[in-house]
């Protein structure tokens, strides 16, 4: 029997989504990039992914960091993306694009909602959501583009921040499409996150810190961005934190 607070575990890795599955999460968001809100994992991440799990997988589909607002080149991007997750057998894909304006770019996301539902997929919308000008329009919008979910944090960097948006587009929601809380949800928020807003399903990357197995270190170098300076670990989701989210969530 199912929790009835259920968990999708936001994946950096197929190591990552193995731990998911392993702790009890319904799905998998598989994504890479992390640091920079993330973006499409490489297509060997993908197809082993689908091969190794039997928990329904949901790709990201960003092209890039940044905004989402996309040329007409990074669109087949995205397309191609979509294709490919299609033809691996993925479950559903995660999507999000904007106009200039704010508000959600309707004839491009319908297009990829169309693409992927008549090929029995689903669709969540990613926190693009967050950066509309008018999230109660957003909402509307992706309720009639035929999402099944919004991924959001309410608006806020966090989403212990934006509770109290959440709670509202539950409400507003009504039961026509799922409003699923993400962004810094761990073990000591989730109980209080899932009080208030009144969430059925929840996204946590569930991760932990784990140190490299290289005996030599070059101390005077970092490749990536200075924000993230250690290279010599990565972040993975871990077995135990995502069992106990499950249990603090539906205790």
């Amino acid at each position: 029997m199912n929790p009835k607070i259920q968990l999708e575990v936001c994946a950096n890795s197929l190591t990552s989504a193995l731990a998911a599955q392993e702790g009890g999460a319904i799905r998998v968001e598989l994504c890479d990039n992390l640091n920079e809100g993330g973006t499409t994992p490489s297509y060997g991440q993908i197809l082993l992914a689908r091969k190794m799990l039997d928990i329904k997988l949901y790709p990201l589909i960003r092209p890039r960091e940044g905004d989402f607002l996309y040329t007409d080149t990074e669109f087949e991007i995205i397309k191609a993306d979509v294709r490919y997750c299609i033809e691996a057998g993925c479950d559903g894909i995660v999507i999000g694009i904007l106009n200039a304006d704010g508000s959600v770019d309707r004839q491009r996301c319908s297009e990829l909602v169309h693409t992927a539902k008549l090929r029995g997929l689903g669709v969540t919308f990613h926190r693009a959501f967050d950066m509309c000008a008018d999230m109660n329009q957003a909402l509307e919008d992706i309720i009639e583009m035929g999402c099944e979910r919004i991924l959001t944090s309410g608006g806020k960097t966090t989403a212990l921040e934006g509770a109290n948006v959440i709670a509202h587009l539950i409400e507003k929601a009504a039961g026509r499409i799922t409003i699923m809380p993400g962004s810094g949800i761990d073990e000591s928020t989730v109980a209080d996150l899932i009080r208030f807003t009144k969430a059925t399903q929840i996204h946590s990357s569930a991760r932990k810190a784990v140190k490299s197995k290289m005996q030599y270190h070059n101390e005077h170098i970092i490749l990536g961005s200075n924000n993230n300076p250690n290279e010599y670990g990565i972040m993975v989701t871990d077995v135990q934190k995502v069992k106990d989210i499950i249990k603090l969530a539906n205790g």
